[in-house]
């Protein structure tokens, strides 16, 4: 929710040695002013109460990438569900109790002959239910923009080199549609457990500007 904001007091008992961070609050955009107006309505309404805005935020903010690191380690290991989850990503995402939302979700798979990288271009579209917040990169201009005309590039910046001979497909997410992307999973992880495959998928894996890694 856009106009949520969180407030951290401490108590000091000792100087400072260290800068204090700069108040960084500005001007309220036209979209925050909206959000407290439509929000303050609301509650003014009984529409909702100020307990249900709270929790709901609470819930947002705990998002993560585990989720979506449970749906690719089970796919990993079980080929019923991962042709589930390719196929039929809802259902899938449901069997491990994580709901997609009202936005249709399309998983591309890594292979060796092609890797997928997640962009959105008009804004910053994204699969918070099973990634979690986007990273601010993620937002920034210049890789909205970049990772479209050169996708090699950015992802090298990351550390992360495609070959040649492997084709690089970008796919653009949109609020009615996003994308996860499925992993190659490492070798040398033969005969581990979910819960320990799951340890090594990333939040940048399932975008696309990573490989699952051993530790």
């Amino acid at each position: 929710m856009s106009g949520h904001t969180h407030h951290d007091h401490h108590d000091h008992d000792h100087d400072h040695p260290h800068p204090t961070q700069p108040d960084v609050d500005g001007p309220l955009t036209y979209h925050q002013r909206l959000e407290i107006a439509v929000r303050e309505l609301m509650i003014e309404k009984g529409v909702l109460t100020a307990d249900e805005v709270r929790r709901t935020v609470e819930a947002m903010d705990a998002r993560s990438p585990a989720g979506g690191a449970r749906v690719v380690a089970r796919a990993w290991t079980d080929p019923a569900y991962k042709q589930t989850l390719m196929t039929d990503p809802s259902r899938a995402l449901n069997q491990v109790g994580v709901e997609v939302g009202l936005y249709k979700l399309v998983v591309v798979e890594n292979t060796d002959a092609v890797h997928n990288l997640v962009v959105c271009t008009l804004c910053s579209c994204y699969p918070r239910a099973i990634l979690g917040l986007p990273p601010d990169w993620y937002k920034s201009r210049a890789y909205r923009s970049r990772a479209v005309r050169e996708p090699r590039t950015v992802m090298a910046e990351f550390g992360l080199e495609i070959p040649d001979d492997v084709a690089v497909r970008v796919h653009d997410s949109t609020a009615d549609m996003r994308y996860l992307v499925l992993p190659k999973r490492p070798k040398g992880t033969e005969g581990w457990s979910e819960t320990r495959l799951a340890g090594i998928v990333t939040r940048d894996t399932m975008i696309g500007v990573a490989e699952a890694r051993l530790p």
